[in-house]
């Protein structure tokens, strides 16, 4: 990427992260029993006397986005990551090649967090004088959170469904068939009908929703990143995942404040996935790397309950 003439500033880019989507355009929508007792999603109401819900959702929405950027001032340039997202971004900058450029320490580790909703400038380079046409050739990554950040102690989760209710566990730490990153070790399978309501297992802001996918499947090469999903911070810096959410029904976006038992979405079946279900993880940026962590949730009359593969797992306030 040429800037000036006299100043070859090339930017290569391995973005880590998903880019931003269409602006959100509402719509309503209409969940209603069949014949059968399944649940039928569409966008007119049924006829005849049927009970309907509807809900007013999204046919696509705002996602957040991270870039960095460079500006050429004459004798210097400043490398500036911006943040859009709800919530800190770590960022790794990596140099390439420097050329005509005063940098004293080329293999310094470079890594920056970069608040939620803001801007920071990350380098200021001086150009150096002489022949040498100054350029420099650099890569970013970037993760959500903030690794300094430390885990709330004892922290209890509602079930992210409704009261009353219980579903089986059917995958989870140790017994994992599909969980075998790091970021998914400890994620929490519970087999469910499509529609099922799904709730914030606990209080937090939504940084980030996927809600346009329709489409899923066990070929995870095919179906790995169609999952619909809501991530939401928490206030220690963790953050929660509900993935494989149905199309269309999200009822949160970015930047909203929601509360434990606050309803977000719908229960699906898109992504890579075998069955209609829920995935349930909580994460937390450790620097560099992003790391799934044990899920305790509240059980009746304040007790603790880990869930476990076979298991049935309970709502309770």
């Amino acid at each position: 990427m040429v800037r000036k003439s006299d100043f070859r500033w090339q930017a290569l880019l391995f973005i880590t992260a998903v880019l931003a989507c269409g602006i959100a355009s509402a719509q309503t929508m209409y969940k209603y029993r069949g014949e059968n007792g399944e649940w039928i999603f569409a966008d007119r109401p049924p006829n005849g006397g049927l009970t309907v819900e509807t809900r007013a959702v999204a046919s696509s929405v705002a996602r957040g986005e991270f870039t960095v950027t460079h500006n050429f001032t004459g004798d210097s340039v400043a490398v500036t990551a911006r943040n859009s997202f709800h919530a800190p971004m770590e960022i790794e900058l990596v140099l390439d090649s420097i050329v005509g450029v005063d940098y004293p320490d080329p293999d310094q580790e470079l890594r920056w967090v970069v608040p939620a909703r803001s801007e920071s400038v990350l380098l200021d380079l001086a150009a150096l004088g002489g022949s040498a046409v100054p350029s420099v050739q650099y890569r970013y990554s970037y993760l959500p959170g903030d690794p300094d950040l430390q885990p709330s102690g004892n922290t209890t989760y509602r079930a992210p469904f409704s009261l009353s209710m219980n579903f089986p566990v059917t995958q989870t730490y140790p017994d994992s068939i599909s969980h075998r990153t790091r970021d998914s070790m400890y994620a929490v399978d519970l087999a469910m009908p499509v529609g099922t309501d799904i709730v914030a297992a606990r209080n937090g802001v939504v940084f980030d929703v996927s809600s346009t996918n329709f489409e899923g499947g066990p070929d995870i090469d095919q179906y790995a990143d169609l999952a619909n999903l809501v991530r939401i911070l928490h206030d220690d810096g963790t953050y929660a995942v509900y993935a494989h959410l149905n199309w269309n029904t999200i009822r949160v976006r970015p930047g909203d404040r929601v509360e434990a038992g606050q309803y977000i979405a719908d229960s699906g079946n898109t992504g890579f996935s075998s069955g209609p279900h829920l995935h349930f993880a909580v994460q937390r940026n450790m620097g560099g790397r992003v790391d799934s962590l044990p899920v305790v949730f509240r059980g009746s009359g304040g007790s603790r309950v880990t869930p476990y593969s076979g298991s049935s797992l309970a709502a309770h306030p």
